[in-house]
C-alpha cells in the first residue's frame, strides 16, 4: 500500500472511531448519569455533578475500529494487548463505582501492563547490554507509572484530549514513513479518532468525563505505542512526545513525597490544577498544553529525522525548557488581562 493510500485508510479509521465513540457516548450518557455520577469535592476541578465513564466509548471505539481494520487488512494486533486493555479498563470501571484500595489496584494494573511487556518478542530492546529480564522489569515499572500518570493528569476538561491527540497524531505521521510497525500506527489512528469523538462532550464545561475506565487503558495504549517508538531506536522522541505529562506528574509526586504527604491519595497539587487556582481559565490551561504538545511533537519528529545523538540531547533540553516555561506560568498567579 502506497503512503497516500495508507494515509487515506488511517484517516478513515480515525473518522470511523470518532463517529462510533460519539454515538456510544450519546447512548451511554443516560446510564452514566444515573449510575456513575462524579460529585464535586475539595480536590475536584468541576463544580456540578457530572457523569463519568465515557472512557468506555473511547476504548470500545478504538478496539472495535482498530480490530476491524486489522482483520480486513490481515494485520495482526497482539492478543495480549487486546486482553490487557479491557482488563485494566475493568479495574478502572470498578474503581469509578466503588474505589479499590491502593495496593490491590496497583497489583491489578501491574498484571495488565506485564501482560503487554513480557509477551513482546525478545528482540525488541531499548538497552541491549542489560539482561532481558532486568530491562523488561524496568519497562514494567515505567509502564505502570505511565498508566497512572495519564490517570493523574485527567483532572481538567479536555486535558487528556490536548495531550493524547497531538501524541497519537504524531505517531501516525511518523508511522507513515515506516518508523513504526503498522499495527501500532493503526491503534494510534483509532485512539486519536476516538478522542476527537469524545472531545465535544468534554469541552468546558464538560458534559461527561472519561473516568478511570478511560484514562487507565488510554495510558496503556499510548504507552504501548511509545514503547514501540523506543524499541525502534527513537528513545528521545518517545520521551519528548509525553514530556509535559512526565514532568508535571513526576515533579508533583517527588514534591509530595518530600513533604511526607500520602502521595497515592487524590490531590490538587499538579501544575495544571495550580493554574486554575491561580486564575487561569480551563480553556487557557488546556490551550497552552495543546500548543506545548505541538512544539514537543515537532521536536520529536526532528529527533527521528536528524537521528544524531548530539542533536538529540539539544532537542531534549529544548523540550525540557519549553515545559519548564509552561509549568512556571502555571505555578504563578496570572497577570490580570493576560490570561
Amino acid at each position: 500500500m502506497t503512503p497516500d493510500r495508507q494515509l487515506a485508510a488511517l484517516a478513515l479509521v480515525a473518522l470511523a472511531a470518532a463517529i462510533v465513540c460519539a454515538g456510544l457516548i450519546v447512548l451511554l450518557r443516560p446510564l452514566l448519569q444515573r449510575y456513575a455520577l462524579a460529585r464535586p469535592n475539595a480536590r475536584s476541578s468541576h463544580k456540578v455533578p457530572t457523569p463519568q465513564g465515557a472512557g468506555i466509548a473511547v476504548i470500545a471505539a478504538t478496539l472495535l475500529i482498530g480490530g476491524a481494520f486489522a482483520v480486513l487488512t490481515d494485520l495482526r494486533l497482539p492478543v495480549m494487548l487486546l486482553v490487557a486493555v479491557p482488563l485494566i479498563a475493568l479495574v478502572g470501571l470498578v474503581d469509578d463505582i466503588r474505589p479499590i484500595p491502593a495496593l490491590p489496584r496497583l497489583l491489578l494494573q501491574a498484571v495488565a501492563v506485564g501482560m503487554v511487556v513480557f509477551t513482546a518478542p525478545d528482540d525488541l530492546r531499548i538497552v541491549p547490554v542489560l539482561p532481558l529480564a532486568l530491562e523488561r522489569g524496568l519497562v514494567l515499572l515505567a509502564g505502570l507509572w505511565f498508566v497512572n500518570l495519564v490517570n493523574f493528569m485527567d483532572g481538567l476538561d479536555l486535558m487528556t484530549v490536548a495531550e493524547t491527540v497531538p501524541v497519537s497524531a504524531t505517531l501516525v505521521l511518523v508511522g507513515l514513513f515506516g518508523v513504526l510497525p503498522l499495527p501500532v500506527v493503526l491503534i494510534a489512528a483509532a485512539l486519536c479518532g476516538a478522542l476527537l469523538g469524545f472531545a465535544p462532550f468534554n469541552r468546558p464545561v464538560a458534559k461527561v468525563f472519561l473516568g478511570d475506565v478511560g484514562s487507565l487503558p488510554i495510558g496503556l495504549l499510548l504507552g504501548w505505542c511509545l514503547l514501540h517508538l523506543a524499541w525502534q531506536g527513537n528513545v528521545v522522541a518517545a520521551l519528548l512526545l509525553p514530556l509535559y505529562y512526565l514532568v508535571d506528574s513526576t515533579w508533583t509526586l517527588l514534591r509530595r513525597m518530600l513533604r511526607g504527604e500520602p502521595f497515592w491519595a487524590a490531590h490538587r497539587s499538579h501544575f495544571y490544577q495550580s493554574a486554575t487556582d491561580n486564575g487561569f481559565t480551563v480553556t487557557r490551561v488546556v490551550g497552552e498544553v495543546f500548543v506545548l504538545n505541538l512544539l514537543l511533537a515537532a521536536l520529536a519528529v526532528a529527533s527521528i529525522v536528524l537521528d544524531a545523538p548530539a542533536i538529540d540531547v539539544l532537542l531534549l533540553v529544548a523540550g525540557l525548557a519549553a515545559v519548564a516555561v509552561v509549568l512556571r506560568r502555571f505555578a504563578r498567579p496570572r497577570i490580570s488581562g493576560r490570561a
